[in-house]
């Protein structure tokens, strides 16, 4: 079986279900397992360079508060049709988080070939770790995929009987840091398995930008610091953004020093079975409740604005 994956989840599910090696491409983004992807050939490309450009810039680039512009990613149709795949993972979701479905269908019918198309559209948490079969089935290991869904399934329901006899403290993911963008979709359910109550977004949620003035008001216990696309590093780096909002010293998460930096694309904003991962993270950032390994600084590491009283 020869696979494209046009989606980092889609990429990190086919590792999931030991079927790397018959992965053909895949898209600029895709970097996980950093080793099995490295040599694998991208069909995809962006003209937006993100190191060059602010949060605000990023947003406006790709259609502002309204999240809908147009995706950000060239296909390379010449190189999609040079890989002979017989299977493309794609997703119908997000049009500025991959490459579009509109797109891929339509790259898909132009090639002499009888590729099969799937899309991937998960918005809860139960929901992503029904992909896993979902992929299973279409490569032909669906009693594999439902096998690894039971053991993170497992180990979301270790994290729940963690947190359980515990407090719940009051709990606002922040997706977008200019304009602010609150986390949905599965996050919701990964701050509630790992014993907080969500605040700004239900779970399965399509989120829109907020105010400030509306988190302010939310006065949340814990403010968990994700954005979109960019590791630590660069979240560190626009602290500012946040630091210098009126009222920011006031809330109760900056006053107790409980605001954390995460690793968004790894654990948070891409709908693949390391979400599970990513609740095991907050068991031990709400909690301090170790939830399978040890939380490492390259995970979870305290927000430069808020170091508490």
């Amino acid at each position: 079986m020869r696979i494209v994956s046009l989606l980092p989840a889609a990429t990190d599910i086919v590792a999931e279900l030991g079927l790397s090696a018959q992965l053909v491409g895949r898209t600029h983004e895709c970097d996980w397992p950093p080793r099995e992807v490295a040599s694998v050939p991208v069909v995809t490309g962006t003209g937006l360079d993100q190191d060059a450009l602010s949060s605000r810039e990023i947003s406006d680039a790709v259609g502002g508060s309204a999240h809908s512009g147009s995706s950000l990613y060239t296909l390379d149709a010449g190189a999609l049709a040079s890989l002979a795949p017989d299977v493309v993972l794609t997703q119908d979701l997000c049009d500025v988080c991959a490459v579009s479905y509109e797109k891929v269908s339509s790259t898909v019918r132009l090639l002499d070939s009888d590729t099969r198309v799937l899309s991937l559209e998960p918005r809860t948490l139960d929901d992503v770790l029904e992909c896993l079969v979902t992929v299973g089935e279409l490569l032909g290991v669906r009693e594999r995929a439902e096998q690894r869904r039971d053991a993170l399934r497992a180990r979301l329901e270790a994290v729940r009987a963690s947190v359980a006899a515990r407090a719940r403290p009051r709990v606002a993911a922040i997706e977008w840091l200019d304009p602010l963008w609150p986390a949905g979709h599965w996050v919701p359910e990964q701050i509630t398995a790992a014993g907080g109550d969500p605040l700004l977004a239900a779970p399965g949620e399509h989120t829109a930008s907020t105010t400030w003035d509306a988190v302010h008001a939310a006065r949340p216990d814990v403010v968990l610091v994700m954005p979109c696309g960019f590791p630590p590093e660069r979240t560190v780096r626009e602290a500012g953004l946040l630091t210098r909002l009126p009222g920011w010293s006031d809330l109760p998460a900056v006053r107790s020093g409980r605001v954390w930096v995460l690793d968004g694309p790894s654990y948070f904003n891409r709908p693949g079975p390391r979400v599970v991962r990513g609740a095991e993270v907050l068991a031990q950032v709400l909690h301090g409740v170790r939830a399978g390994d040890a939380v490492t600084a390259a995970e979870a590491r305290p927000f430069p604005g808020a170091t508490g009283p």
